[in-house]
């Protein structure tokens, strides 16, 4: 399926989606990653008020960027971190129904170019060690992983995360 995306930041009005793509993502990616119970006890109303305080915090370098087709439906997002140095790619989902139409790689360019844009020469990410087909995606995508972890913990468990970084420019 061929699709033309575009991408723009992210306005209060697509809080709702932006935390519905993520807690599908995370719903879906994370099993088997962080607790079941976990997962199972995310709420879509606090996601939304999350969702919905993020874009309303957001700065000219710290946001929120939504991969639109060409009906103004959201395909993807991405938030970037651009307050701190290094700059961070913070987050990337792409709508379960969506995946494979290019919407998760148009909001990831965008979200590098958009760090460059700020000034910044290099970013990082961090992913779930055990999440092999987002690291597959980052691989593909120019960064690498620099085998630095960190553990974060979820309720009754904890998940390690690996950081990727890359060159921008």
């Amino acid at each position: 399926m061929s699709v033309e995306w575009t991408v723009r930041r992210a306005v209060a009005a697509d809080a709702a989606r932006l935390a519905s793509i993520c807690l599908g993502g995370w719903r879906t990616a994370y099993r088997g990653i962080l607790p079941d119970d976990y997962l199972d006890s995310l709420r879509q109303a606090d996601w939304d008020e999350m969702f919905a305080a993020r874009i309303a915090a957001s700065t000219e370098r710290t946001t929120m960027l939504v991969a639109v087709d060409a009906d103004g439906e959201i395909g993807a997002y991405a938030g970037v971190l651009g307050d701190s140095e290094p700059g961070m790619l913070g987050a990337l989902y792409a709508a379960a129904e969506r995946r494979g139409t290019g919407a998760g790689h148009a909001a990831h360019e965008a979200a590098v170019a958009h760090l460059t844009g700020c000034g910044f020469g290099h970013a990082v990410l961090w992913v779930f060690e055990r999440n092999t087909s987002a690291r597959e995606f980052y691989e593909a995508h120019g960064w690498q992983c620099d085998h630095v972890t960190q553990s974060t913990k979820f309720a009754d468990g904890s998940a390690v995360e690996i950081r990727y970084s890359r060159p921008l420019a």
